[in-house]
């Protein structure tokens, strides 16, 4: 299987890009971003490009893919709901469209959020425009498309979220989260068990195209 992965250096990007590195049947991965991620394998090859939402410079080095991992994301707080669109829907939609004409059989795999609202009508800005997302993604001519919802994540291995406020608060969270993984297993995820679940749907599929924590820690098994 080759593989995409946009947000590559987030929490759930570098826990997706450890996974995709570990398994005997991943052939390459290619991370798209803003940044380059600063480490070498032999199965890793990196994008850099200035603006995500632009990739008409890189459209030949983007067909052949069988799955794109898109974890590109960005906290809502103090953002009006004009610029979270833009950093959120258009960027998104404007990647994926390229993707799917480029790669009309791949499976596409977006990280959105617990919370998030289909009917995009609620009060919750970010859960509006998430939910305006993943509607769209899912109408986009794919083989398949999956949205992950994922809830609070356990980061492993050294990973870090490359976003201040939220490594603060997992630090002084750290010593609850092992607790709150015991006392709910089908809530809690893990950056492998979340970055497992995408190559498992990939290869597999699932029976349903949003998967909420419960499905996604179902799924990395």
């Amino acid at each position: 299987m080759n593989v995409l992965l946009f947000g590559a250096t987030g929490m759930v990007g570098q826990g997706t890009l450890r996974e995709c590195l570990l398994d005997p049947g991943v052939d390459r991965v290619v991370a798209v971003g803003r940044r380059a991620l600063g480490q070498t394998h032999a199965k890793l090859r990196e994008i850099v490009v200035p603006d995500v939402a632009d990739l008409s410079s890189v459209e030949a080095e983007l067909a052949g893919f069988d799955a794109c991992f898109f974890s590109l994301g960005a906290s809502a707080a103090g953002m009006s709901e004009a610029d979270y669109t833009r950093v959120t829907y258009d960027l998104t939609v404007a990647a994926a469209g390229t993707l799917a004409r480029l790669n009309p059989g791949m499976t596409f795999i977006y990280v959105s959020g617990m919370g998030t609202d289909s009917s995009e009508r609620g009060r919750a800005m970010w859960a509006r425009v998430k939910g305006r997302t993943e509607n769209a993604l899912l109408k986009m001519p794919f083989r398949a498309a999956y949205m992950f919802r994922p809830g609070v994540i356990i980061p492993l291995h050294g990973i870090t979220s490359a976003t201040q406020w939220y490594r603060a608060l997992y630090a002084v969270l750290r010593p609850l989260l092992p607790v709150l993984k015991r006392v709910f297993p089908h809530q809690v995820a893990t950056t492998e068990q979340v970055g497992r679940a995408m190559l498992n749907v990939a290869r597999n599929g699932y029976p349903k195209p949003v998967l909420e924590a419960r499905d996604i820690i179902a799924a990395a098994s």
